[in-house]
């Protein structure tokens, strides 16, 4: 079954189900654009086949999808030619997941990251193994949390999208499955029985519940009660504030949360929260829309090159972002991010 994508991404229908296989495991399954395309032809396919009830994804190695092939963006845009292409075809790809009309089932065994993210937490079914291991950490690199996020982090429980966007903090899958990003947990083990139901069956309600464990939520009550006070304040300003405020009576999740957001880019928080504020508003195509127009501007900007040469290029170092405090973001800086592409924008 070929839609491409080469050795990145593999095909399959078994039975009821179409089955997608990124094979990518030394990159972690980075998502590449010839995977994006690829996936976008088979979901069309798969849509109008009759033979197919449902899809199923999922990655080879250690990781389910790590995210997206970030450093050759990064090249491209040091060579003055962004990949805009590539970022419009994979929030296509996300918006269509989204849609699709049947059952979309992420067996998620490992690192779900970024991109990822992008390709699971839209469908239907997410099932996270104890190996699952989920973050959006893009403001530690000068981005922001695209691939939908600002569709699905605003919807989650408790101002918990806020409060993974802000900090770039991994969870395991107790907490997935309680705030909303996961719809059930299995074992690892028990994946490949999950994946012969689901084939077989193509029932993906009934062989999900059947094979779903108990996944005890990891964050306390105390540092959700926490979570919740602070990353449902609205202004960047105000979210640090209260942080310092309670880090200063002892609050420890608070103090943790609060020196994380310290070293993230500034640009990158308040673009991210007000993409929050705006997206629990929006559908998920109007989000995907505001999500293109802040990713123009970002791939023109400072802080997306600075902090790959930090975390990639030159492993290790600080980035210097620009500006380089919470104190020093210019708020019209921030609303450019979300006016209306111009015509020069549109045509490039």
């Amino acid at each position: 079954m070929d839609f491409g994508g080469g050795q990145e991404i593999r095909f399959e229908q078994r039975g009821r189900a179409g089955i997608v296989t990124m094979t990518r495991p030394k990159a972690l399954n980075a998502v590449t654009h010839d995977m994006v395309r690829a996936l976008s032809r088979a979901l069309d396919a798969w849509a109008k086949d009759d033979s197919v009830d449902l899809v199923v994804i999922m990655g080879e190695g250690r990781a389910f999808c790590a995210g997206g092939d970030i450093l050759k963006v990064y090249e491209a845009g040091k060579a003055g030619t962004p990949l805009y292409g590539f970022f419009a075809d994979e929030y296509r790809l996300n918006a269509a997941i989204a849609r699709f009309p049947k059952p979309y089932v992420a067996l998620v065994d490992g690192i779900v990251m970024g991109g990822g993210v992008g390709v699971s937490v839209h469908g239907s079914h997410r099932v996270f193994t104890e190996n699952a291991v989920f973050a959006m950490p893009e403001v530690g690199i000068g981005f922001f949390p695209d691939v939908g996020g600002s569709y699905f982090l605003p919807r989650l429980k408790g101002s918990f999208g806020a409060y993974l966007a802000l900090t770039g903090n991994r969870i395991r899958r107790g907490d997935a499955l309680w705030c909303g990003i996961a719809t059930h947990a299995a074992q690892a083990g028990d994946l490949p029985a999950l994946l012969d139901e689901l084939c077989e069956t193509g029932d993906a309600d009934a062989a999900c519940a059947r094979l779903s464990v108990e996944a005890p939520r990891e964050t306390s009550d105390a540092a959700a009660t926490t979570i919740g006070r602070h990353f449902s304040l609205e202004r960047m300003e105000d979210v640090v504030a209260s942080l310092g405020q309670a880090a200063d009576r002892g609050d420890e999740t608070a103090r943790e949360a609060l020196a994380t957001i310290r070293t993230r880019s500034p640009t990158s928080l308040f673009v991210t929260l007000r993409q929050i504020l705006d997206g629990g508003m929006l559908d998920m195509d109007e989000c995907m829309r505001m999500e293109f127009r802040i990713l123009s501007r970002m791939l023109a900007g400072h802080d997306f090159y600075e902090g790959i040469r930090a975390v990639l290029i030159d492993k290790g170092s600080t980035p210097s972002w620009s500006p380089a405090r919470i104190e020093d973001v210019d708020p019209a800086a921030i609303e450019a991010y979300f006016a209306p592409l111009t015509d020069g924008e549109l045509a490039v």
